[in-house]
């Protein structure tokens, strides 16, 4: 009987040890885990405030969003942007406008981090990254994109070539 107290006692010690161990860990969601993850970009990442600012002289702004289209239309982006994602990013510098500031984006910054590197290592002057999901949390406003639906037969165009008008005549 007295093992037996004694084996209740330290199964209660090591759980409650347990427990307060757990409630002084900080949690660390999907979000949490981002959001702690030391920044290792030499680009800036911007907080709401200095994007607006940005966004608040477009004609001398280039955004380019470096996500995928299937995140931009589930989380949605700023009204005007170019989407490169990163893995094209540097077969497309030609299509960059080197006369504008640029602010990369992508869901929480990491990837825009990275594209910001990039693009200023190729001589580009890039004013900082920013993650749209960051820029939404902190009260910023973001465009959604309405996905279109899907085309029907009957609403194609009907197209007519010359190999079709020749299989008529046949």
């Amino acid at each position: 009987m007295i093992k037996r107290k004694n084996f209740i006692a330290l199964f209660l010690s090591v759980a409650a040890a347990s427990a307060m161990a757990q409630q002084a860990a900080p949690a660390t969601g999907a979000t949490g885990a981002a959001a702690e993850q030391a920044w290792k970009y030499k680009t800036k990442r911007l907080e709401r405030s200095e994007v607006d600012a940005l966004l608040a002289k477009p004609e001398k702004l280039v955004v380019i969003d470096v996500r995928r289209p299937d995140e931009l239309t589930a989380k949605g982006s700023f009204p005007v942007y170019l989407n490169i994602q990163n893995k094209e990013l540097e077969k497309s510098l030609a299509y960059i406008p080197k006369d504008r500031v640029i602010l990369t984006v992508s869901n929480h910054a990491v990837r825009a981090g990275a594209a910001g590197d990039l693009l200023a290592a190729k001589g580009f002057t890039v004013a900082g990254a920013t993650g749209s999901e960051d820029y939404e949390s902190q009260g910023g406003t973001i465009t959604k994109i309405a996905v279109p639906p899907p085309r029907t037969a009957a609403a194609a165009p009907a197209v007519t070539t010359a190999a079709a008008a020749v299989k008529k005549d046949w």
